[in-house]
């Protein structure tokens, strides 16, 4: 028998890094936030007003905010940068590839209202390419929790890491599993099922729905490894090549386009090291659209349903 996780309350994960900076704020005096005029949005309220000589309101001026937020590391302190994901990657690429990353500073970008989770804002805010965008830069470290502790946890961690790290979250209320006193490692991917048949390698909010589709594929007699990779970059190798090698069929989930995800980046790990069937369950080459999360998420095939689907399918494949 599979171990039951059990889901204490749905809350959104956007809470989840508002709780860390604050906690940060208490105990880390060279942390200082910054927002591009969604302080409300990204939860940083409570940071602000008890820190408000360590918080920059930047208005809607996304690529000041992160030059600004990388000559405050240059100065000691550990700057987050918040905005939606969508803002602050396709809207100031260039300022973090040269501000950021060549010049290898200590910038932590808080990236809200992640995916196609955002809903009813629809396609021209739903950003499913970022993490591709990012983990394509040299230096970049790519963080993607899957729920409100977690979150908590990795944005905690990410200030005690040297570098820049791009943080990913969302807006929606999302089953919040995680233990709350978890001890966040950058880097080190999570086994929360022990399986045999299939491994499922799931990240944010797709972690949910795989345990979900272990649990299915437990009543059909099939058992399935599910490994929480909320550190896209740099990626667990170790974990994902032993995994892949005991089980022989792989499924990777993701709220994020096939192109440049996590998906791709399995599939490329193990065609060098592992050869083995892997089924991707991500978007295929297209935009969002309005609607409420859990509707586009069955709409784009994102769900638990979709996993089992690709779990049979890679099983199948084996030789």
């Amino acid at each position: 028998m599979m171990e039951k996780f059990i889901n204490t309350g749905n809350k959104d994960t956007r809470s989840g890094f508002g709780a860390g900076l604050t906690e940060l704020g208490r105990t880390n005096d060279k942390v200082v936030a910054l927002c591009a005029d969604l302080t409300g949005s990204l939860k940083m309220n409570t940071f602000a007003k008890e820190h408000p000589d360590r918080f920059f309101q930047c208005g809607i001026a996304e690529a000041d905010m992160i030059d600004v937020a990388a000559g405050l590391s240059l100065s000691g302190r550990i700057p987050f940068a918040g905005s939606f994901a969508n803002f602050v990657t396709s809207r100031v690429y260039d300022q973090v590839r040269q501000g950021i990353c060549y010049a290898s500073t200590n910038v932590k970008i808080a990236a809200s209202h992640a995916g196609i989770t955002l809903g009813e804002d629809g396609a021209t805010h739903q950003v499913m390419e970022d993490i591709g965008m990012m983990r394509m830069l040299p230096r970049m470290t790519v963080i993607n929790p899957c729920d409100y502790n977690q979150t908590k946890a990795a944005t905690i961690a990410a200030a005690s890491y040297e570098g820049p790290v791009y943080l990913r979250f969302g807006r929606p209320s999302v089953p919040n599993f995680t233990p709350e006193d978890q001890v966040f490692e950058i880097g080190k991917a999570l086994k929360l099922v022990e399986g045999k048949d299939v491994t499922v390698f799931a990240t944010g909010h797709l972690v949910w729905e795989a345990l979900l589709a272990a649990e299915e594929l437990e009543k059909q007699g099939i058992s399935a490894e599910v490994i929480d990779i909320h550190t896209i970059k740099p990626l667990d190798t170790e974990a994902v090549l032993a995994s892949a090698a005991k089980t022989g069929a792989v499924v990777t989930a993701e709220e994020h386009l096939i192109a440049g995800g996590l998906g791709e980046l399995i599939a490329g790990v193990l065609a060098r090291h592992t050869p083995c069937p892997v089924e991707i369950v991500a978007v295929d080459d297209l935009f969002g659209q309005s609607g409420k999360p859990a509707e586009l998420m069955k709409a784009y095939g994102l769900d638990a349903e979709h996993i089992v689907s690709a779990a049979l399918k890679a099983i199948s494949r084996k030789k």
